[in-house]
């Protein structure tokens, strides 16, 4: 049984873990509301962009573009995006263990993968695993998500994807539903498929002048699509994950105060059985000089 010391001794370093577990919560809660106030803003730009392409290939059926067309399904890249930093619940195991799902059951039919993945916790959960190709980890970024740095990241993935290096992009990331709920999502950046409406299809369909042309308005466009996609991606994630550090804080927090509790009712019936003890002692000692 343990000491009435060694007790005391883990009783504070408890308290002392909870006082980190609520600052770090504290933390994340400022960091949140900035990041969520960001994904609310960008939400409404990216669906705009969407439905400018979709009203674009809604007026121009035969408009072609490489990022348009489709492939044969040979090789595919997957942008994983994860956190760099731990202490988020399952937020990073759950995207790396849909990853894992996603080409071990070839859902898109490919026949090879390559990763890339944005947060070093994606990497460190997926170096090590037989069989997965890494082509990039982008570090330290998930700090401060700028649109130049999806900007940057897009263009690689565009010139790769004109260059025929992959014959589809796919990207991963916990989708922003509230702070305490995300949502793993998938979703195909290349080849570009606008969504087009048939159940609520126009009967009239206006047409446009295009300056200097449709297929240069495409040009300029599609390659925007994809940079505002991951950008909103990128700030769904980083919503996310403060949403998911401030729910596992909070309940580290919650635990730590059980075992608080617990550490403190033990120590209390010890230091009773151990005054118990000592007055026995007294009262036998008392009695033995009689």
């Amino acid at each position: 049984m343990a000491s009435l010391k060694d007790i005391k001794k883990r009783i504070g370093s408890v308290k002392n873990t909870q006082q980190i577990t609520k600052a770090m919560k504290m933390v994340s809660a400022a960091k949140l509301r900035r990041a969520q106030d960001a994904v609310v803003a960008a939400r409404p730009y990216a669906e705009k962009m969407q439905d400018v392409l979709s009203s674009m290939a809604q007026r121009n059926a035969e408009a072609s573009h490489p990022l348009l067309e489709s492939r044969e399904k040979k090789r595919a890249l997957i942008v994983i995006m994860t956190a760099d930093r731990g202490l988020c619940g399952g937020f990073n195991s759950s995207i790396v263990k849909a990853a894992e799902a996603f080409i071990r059951n070839q859902a898109e039919g490919y026949e090879e993968y390559t990763l890339r993945i944005i947060g070093r916790k994606g990497n460190e959960g997926l170096k090590r695993r037989p069989g997965l190709v890494i082509d990039k980890v982008y570090d330290n970024l998930t700090g401060n998500i700028t649109y130049a740095t999806a900007s940057l990241i897009g263009s690689e993935i565009v010139d790769d994807y004109l260059e025929d290096k992959f014959d589809g992009v796919f990207m991963m990331y916990n989708r922003f539903i509230s702070a305490i709920s995300q949502e793993v999502t998938t979703a195909q950046l290349l080849p570009i498929v606008p969504e087009l409406s048939e159940d609520e299809e126009p009967s009239y369909v206006a047409d446009y002048i295009y300056e200097p042309s449709s297929a240069d308005v495409l040009s300029s466009i599609l390659p925007k699509h994809i940079e505002v996609q991951l950008f909103r991606a990128m700030l769904e994630s980083v919503a996310s994950e403060h949403g998911a550090r401030m729910s596992s804080m909070d309940s580290a927090s919650k635990n730590a105060s059980e075992m608080i509790n617990k550490l403190t009712l033990q120590y209390n019936r010890a230091r009773q059985a151990a005054i118990t003890t000592e007055l026995m002692e007294i009262i036998s000692g008392a009695e033995s000089i009689k």
